[in-house]
């Protein structure tokens, strides 16, 4: 029952997900399909948190890194309350440990025979380079307060899209995952590496659109978004 359910809310997840980055971003669909994404997302790591958590560490660690970025990023388009320093305070907290625990499994991945472990241990370092950049941010937040504009909603976006990374990557780079589920003809390398390409693609794109400060529908009300980029969202 509980991996039928991990099962499903992962695969929900990408839907909603692959939805909420393509809509029109601060509407109706962007805003419902991104928090069904937000809780898809936490159902997929608890699930799979307590599924692995006496016979796949690594996985544990996947499903708090999937809730720290989809908090983290739910929490920076939401009105500032009294608890927002206890929650970036906490989400600190948690980014530091994860990039601590990937940093020690890196050097122990580089310190055994095989190269296996040199993989392992090249992705332990670049999730432990981001986790490290997303607790900087954290930091700042605590030291002056959430941003404005353009930086906060970039924070929001970058950390959704990583979120959905997790779940993309932990789907199409398992061949056996995606022949159960699409064609033959999906299943090669190359057609398993593109969905990540496109969502990284319309990362980017996403990104540098924020930056330019487009006016586009305003997703969390009655905040401290300035007045420029008062009706922009992501």
């Amino acid at each position: 029952m509980l991996l039928s359910i991990h099962i499903a809310a992962g695969a929900l997840a990408i839907v909603f997900g692959a939805v909420a980055l393509s809509a029109k971003k601060g509407g109706t669909i962007h805003r419902r399909t991104g928090l069904l994404f937000v809780y898809a997302m936490l159902v997929m790591g608890i699930s799979a948190s307590i599924l692995a958590f006496r016979k796949s560490p690594g996985n544990v660690f996947a499903a708090l890194m999937t809730a720290y970025f989809v908090g983290t990023a739910l929490t920076a388009v939401r009105p500032v309350s009294s608890w927002t320093r206890r929650i970036h305070a906490a989400a600190l907290s948690i980014a530091g440990g994860l990039a601590l625990v990937a940093t020690v499994s890196g050097v122990k991945a580089f310190n055994s025979p095989g190269p296996s472990p040199i993989t392992i241990g090249v992705m332990s370092f670049i999730l432990a380079t981001v986790l490290s950049l997303a607790a900087l941010g954290d930091l700042r937040i605590l030291r002056n307060g959430m941003p404005a504009g353009g930086a906060r909603l970039a924070r929001h976006l970058w950390r959704m899209c990583f979120a959905l990374f997790i779940a993309a990557g932990s789907f199409f780079s398992i061949r056996e995952r995606v022949a159960k589920v699409l064609p033959e003809a999906f299943t090669s390398g190359p057609m398993r590496a593109l969905p990540i390409l496109l969502l990284f693609a319309a990362m980017f794109y996403w990104l540098w659109r924020v930056r330019r400060r487009s006016p586009w529908p305003v997703l969390a009300h009655h905040d401290s978004i300035s007045p420029a980029t008062k009706d922009s969202s992501t």
